[in-house]
């Protein structure tokens, strides 16, 4: 827009007595000394100095910016006529309180078309840096003049825009030959930003804004980056020829760029909470407090939320000298059977954790999840686009349906869960990217249910060198328990009865607080008030199960993994590397061996779980109590301890029952059939050939966890193996007993098989044993 004269000129001698007031002739002096062309001024001084002139920038930013880049560029000549060359100027930018101009890409509507505005949101794309000329001379050699052409487009703040077509041909018709040497140009490159994924819409896509950024501003920013952008938002004409339907491209011109602190949305801490968090943090039961406030909505799995826990606290970071990166973010894996609640528990991480990116196996390719190369569609150009995990830096990413990523795609990601970079080589672009972040995944076994006569790795079906960059694997099984059955049943069942808001109401049912979600007027905001339909009966004085506000919880973790830095003491170092030594043994050992292969990053993992935990308690030491903490959530996740307690209650039970066949037997209704049944056992003692005594027959009716699950993967190693579907038992005797440390007798082996008999695996027959399991 073209400006008369006088107005101008009055506009830049305000702007000259801005300056000339304020404290920006020190800065204007230190831009010249550190050889920038950018004064940034904030909005709040010029309203100091002028209550209606930033409005008015504001509103109409296009007359205003050339008068003040005109008085910024006089000041600047007059402190050293020698800093700018001709043709140069100093830019503005400008930066403070923009209020109800901050917006996010969504908020970024028609009404702001032509004013100033500051848009916050995440870099996902940066074209390559491009010149844009600014002037071309031409030289005609018919007449040996040169001729000038200046260039304006949409980015310019003075003058029509011109035409970007080069005269080939002067008035007289004579041909002119462009001089690219004497030319002047300046940088271009166009950036997309896109709102940042914590806080868009559930359910709608991201919305997404181009933004030009010229001269000092380009590679000031990169895909991944958090960033605030001040510009000036403008539409741009339709290429299109003939009728226009009245839907123009909108673009952000920036003239300032900052960086964002990931904890832009961190949350505010008052004294009370600063008091609460040290009372949490000096109980004895934190660990436990914590894991079940995670997601009490979920029953059990208790340590898998003990777990998560020490996830988002994570470990700490540590870039040495050497240029040695040592990752602190912890990488957690969930495998089991269906309808465990692996997804819910994504779904409470993405809760609380204060940046969670959410993806599926399924519906991310490899180069989704890390970094792409793609062409723009307007100039043609190559330019990179953040993935998730770029987008989730110094955050967590939930996985879900790992099992059904494709191998390419999932060996994408090792180099993110180790060295936490993305690098590119690819279409002429190298590029690293940070990408800092912990990944949860859940996965269903390779069968689709777990098969417990199968080991731990078979289940899993992924490669050793995946497996071993994820810090804890957790086996989820679906128990066929009764008891377990019931308290669930009645815990969803509670879950189901409640509402959370009566229509026309002031509270959930019984007057209490709504769960999860505190009164305005309530105080105590530290615990979930009791409420009799969702939290079942009370429990005995002194064993109140307290649960935590998600609020709470939030302002806690945030706290804990921020402010707490803790380092290690001798001694714990000392407890960590004989730790790791017995678990190397006891792996090798082993003949069932763990989940996770026992490598030299169970080390370091035993390192970022015991620093976690010392974030927990708010602690600056590493102490051996944080070490043996940390070895128990590790030692449940290697040799899936869920499992072994599962097998010893299904075990008490045969006992029981065996037990009272025996009383029977013994006690029965007359002597005569007493008498058969000795006659009968004592004819099959001696066809069978036992030659234990009556003691040890009776001990050895009382088989432990270990050696029922160890009999149970010889016995179908043994099968599969040999393709066999019929064994003797005698064969069977001498083939357990050939891989077993401790001797397994005929009544155990008898013991056994009828277990399995019972569970539909097997079906014995004149002592031959027919396989069924497929």
């Amino acid at each position: 827009m073209d400006i008369n004269q006088p107005e101008f000129q009055e506009r830049k001698r305000r702007f000259y007595d801005f300056l000339e007031s304020s404290i920006y002739q020190d800065e204007i002096k230190a831009m010249i000394n550190h050889k920038r062309h950018r004064l940034i001024v904030n909005i709040s001084d010029l309203y100091s100095f002028s209550e209606d002139l930033p409005p008015r920038l504001l509103r109409n930013p296009v007359e205003y910016m050339q008068p003040f880049c005109d008085a910024a560029t006089e000041w600047a000549r007059n402190i050293d006529p020698k800093y700018l060359k001709e043709g140069e100027e100093v830019l503005v930018g400008f930066e403070g309180p923009f209020v109800s101009r901050r917006v996010t890409p969504r908020e970024l509507l028609s009404q702001f078309i032509g004013s100033m505005v500051c848009v916050e949101g995440i870099v996902t794309k940066c074209s390559l840096v491009r010149p844009k000329v600014v002037k071309s001379v031409h030289f005609c050699p018919t007449t040996g003049n040169f001729t000038t052409r200046e260039y304006r487009d949409i980015t310019s703040n003075m003058g029509v825009p011109t035409g970007s077509v080069y005269p080939t041909r002067d008035d007289n018709g004579n041909l002119l030959v462009t001089e690219y040497g004497l030319c002047k140009y300046k940088d271009h490159q166009t950036l997309s930003m896109q709102e940042v994924p914590e806080n868009s819409a559930p359910g709608q896509l991201p919305r997404s804004v181009d933004i030009i950024v010229e001269d000092d501003l380009v590679d000031s920013c990169k895909p991944g980056d958090r960033v605030a952008i001040v510009g000036i938002y403008k539409a741009l004409p339709g290429k299109a020829k003939g009728s226009v339907n009245g839907v123009f491209r909108t673009v952000l011109t920036a003239n300032n760029v900052s960086l964002l602190n990931k904890e832009a949305n961190a949350p505010i801490y008052t004294p009370d909470d600063l008091k609460n968090i040290k009372k949490i943090a000096e109980r004895d039961d934190t660990f436990e407090l914590l894991g079940n406030s995670l997601a009490p909505s979920i029953y059990g799995h208790s340590w898998i939320k003990k777990a998560v826990v020490l996830l988002m606290l994570s470990g700490v970071e540590k870039n040495l000298k050497n240029g040695t990166h040592l990752r602190g973010d912890i990488n957690l894996m969930m495998v089991g059977d269906p309808s465990v609640a692996k997804s819910q528990l994504l779904r409470a991480i993405m809760n609380i954790a204060p940046l969670a990116i959410s993806t599926t196996g399924r519906g991310s390719s490899g180069v989704g999840l890390t970094a792409a190369v793609t062409n723009d569609q307007e100039t043609g150009e190559r330019r990179l686009e953040a993935g998730a995990m770029v987008l989730a830096d110094r955050g967590v990413v939930c996985i879900d349906e790992f099992d059904k990523m494709n191998d390419q795609d999932r060996v994408a990601i090792h180099e993110v869960m180790e060295q936490q970079t993305v690098t590119i080589a690819k279409a002429g672009i190298h590029a690293s990217l940070n990408a800092r972040c912990s990944v949860v995944a859940a996965a269903n076994p390779i069968y689709g249910t777990y098969d417990r006569s199968l080991t731990p790795t078979k289940n899993i079906g992924l490669p050793d060198s995946l497996l071993s960059r994820f810090d804890l694997l957790f086996i989820v099984l679906d128990q066929m328990d009764a008891d377990i059955d019931r308290q669930i049943s009645d815990h969803v069942l509670r879950m189901h009865r409640f509402r959370s808001v009566i229509d026309g109401g002031e509270g959930g049912l019984d007057g209490n607080s709504r769960y999860g979600r505190e009164d305005e007027t309530d105080t105590d905001s530290v615990f979930v008030k009791y409420n009799r339909m969702l939290h079942g009966k009370k429990v005995q004085r002194g064993q109140k199960r307290d649960t935590l506000t998600i609020k709470f919880l939030k302002k806690y973790i945030h706290y804990a993994k921020h402010r707490i830095q803790p380092e290690l003491i001798d001694e714990a170092s000392e407890y960590i590397a004989t730790s790791y030594a017995e678990l190397r043994n006891n792996n090798s050992n082993a003949k069932t061996g763990g989940t996770l292969p026992i490598t030299a990053r169970t080390l370091e993992t035993i390192i970022r779980l015991s620093t976690a935990h010392a974030k927990l308690k708010l602690s600056r030491k590493v102490s051996k109590s944080d070490v043996e903490a940390a070895l128990k959530v590790l030692n449940f996740a290697i040799y899936h301890k869920e499992l072994n307690e599962m097998e010893e209650r299904e075990q008490e039970r045969l006992v029981e029952s065996e037990r009272n066949r025996r009383v029977e037997q013994q006690t029965g209704r007359n002597g005569r059939v007493e008498r058969d049944t000795t006659d009968k056992e004592r004819t099959t003692t001696d066809a069978m050939d036992v030659d234990e005594s009556p003691a040890a027959g009776e001990s050895a009716v009382n088989v432990s966890a270990e050696r029922i699950e160890a009999f149970n993967t010889l016995f179908g190693q043994h099968m599969r193996a040999n393709r066999l579907d019929l064994i003797n038992i005698a064969d069977l005797e001498e083939v357990v007993n050939a891989g077993s440390d401790a001797r397994y007798s005929r009544a155990e082996i008898i013991l056994l098989l009828e277990k399995l008999q019972d569970d539909n695996r097997l079906m014995i027959a004149d002592d031959m044993v027919v396989h069924m399991i497929s």
